[in-house]
């Protein structure tokens, strides 16, 4: 009987590498384990030495030193760009937009960038342990979303103690993730907070990742983010009026530069894409008419800049932006994502999406 267990444990060691290559559902699969399975493992491994400094939101530098290497390992490449205004000592509000739980993967790769930085999360994530306590101990700031009176106290006190100890706050004015090839509609919280402190909104965009995500397929490939730092924008001498004019003018920012960089992506893809990019139509979207009309009418205390330098938004890019959604779930893009062999078992297999 041992013979027979060994042999059955043989053969599916032996079809792991064959699986791996030809079945996208077991290849999606398979790395979100070895993601959540290695972050949690080194969770257990450095809860005793977050002890040593409870709540010290330096341990997050440790943490991100020990988990950093997994992008590696599950194919994903991070380029950081605007280092410069990251790696500031100032305390500031970060804004960053959300698309998939490997956000946590990218701010990994630019924690020691950051230096002192925590995190607004939501209350669940405390009770995913061992992460969740091992994130607790190392400082993130865990809210209870269904009692808002309660969340705003807490955020309160975070505010003057990071604004004190020049200390930056990661939040995710979009609330939730979603992987949809555009910014959604940003919550108030974070520009309250940086508004009662007069400490500057520090915008962060990741480039999309719908040109290697697709959650609805069970599609996870090989793929490149560029990370943007945009320059602070000061809220000195501004007021809970001007909350509404700030929020859009920061948004609006985000996703000139959101465009742009996934356009940039989207490129390594014109080989497989019949045509290469689409040409865009002449009409354009209506939240890059709202962003127009307002960047035009903001304050001019700070102007955010993306990148390439000096570029702005094109119909090409917004046409970008809606392909990469395409790509996902197109059968002859994922025929050859960039980093991943193409093999004629695997091609056939991806026709069939």
């Amino acid at each position: 009987m041992s013979s027979f267990f060994e042999l059955l444990g043989l053969f599916l060691l032996l079809m792991l590498p064959f699986l791996y290559e030809t079945n996208h559902i077991f290849r999606y699969y398979f790395k979100f384990l070895m993601y959540y399975g290695i972050v949690s493992f080194n969770s257990i491994i450095l809860i005793p030495a977050f002890l040593t400094r409870p709540c010290d939101v330096r341990n997050l530098l440790w943490a991100s030193t020990w988990c950093h290497r997994v992008s590696t390992l599950i194919g994903l490449r991070w380029e950081l760009r605007g280092k410069e205004h990251l790696g500031k000592d100032q305390a500031c509000i970060i804004v960053a937009n959300h698309q998939s739980s490997l956000d946590v993967l990218g701010m990994f790769h630019i924690w020691h960038v950051m230096n002192k930085c925590t995190v607004v999360a939501k209350r669940e994530l405390f009770y995913a342990w061992p992460f969740g306590l091992a994130a607790w101990l190392a400082g993130l700031i865990f809210i209870d979303r269904v009692r808002g009176e309660k969340a705003r106290e807490t955020l309160n006190d975070v505010n003057r103690r990071i604004k004190k100890q020049r200390i930056k706050l990661w939040v995710f004015p979009e609330g939730t993730r979603r992987n949809t090839g555009e910014l959604h509609p940003f919550k108030k919280g974070a520009f309250h907070m940086a508004i009662d402190q007069q400490i500057p909104i520090l915008p962060v965009v990741f480039s999309s990742y719908c040109t290697f995500l697709n959650d609805k397929k069970k599609i996870l490939n090989a793929g490149r983010i560029v990370i943007t730092t945009l320059p602070p924008v000061s809220t000195e001498g501004l007021t809970k009026d001007d909350i509404d004019v700030l929020m859009e003018r920061v948004r609006c920012q985000m996703i000139e530069t959101f465009k742009l960089t996934s356009a940039e992506a989207l490129q390594r893809y014109a080989p497989i894409m019949k045509g290469g990019i689409p040409v865009a139509s002449s009409s354009p979207s209506s939240s890059s008419t709202s962003c127009s009309s307002s960047t035009t009418t903001a304050t001019s205390s700070s102007t955010a800049t993306v990148a390439p330098p000096g570029a702005a938004a094109t119909p090409v890019a917004d046409a970008a932006v809606a392909a990469a959604a395409a790509v996902a779930s197109s059968s002859s893009a994922y025929g050859q994502p960039p980093g991943y062999g193409a093999g004629a078992a695997k091609a056939s297999l991806l026709k069939t999406l």
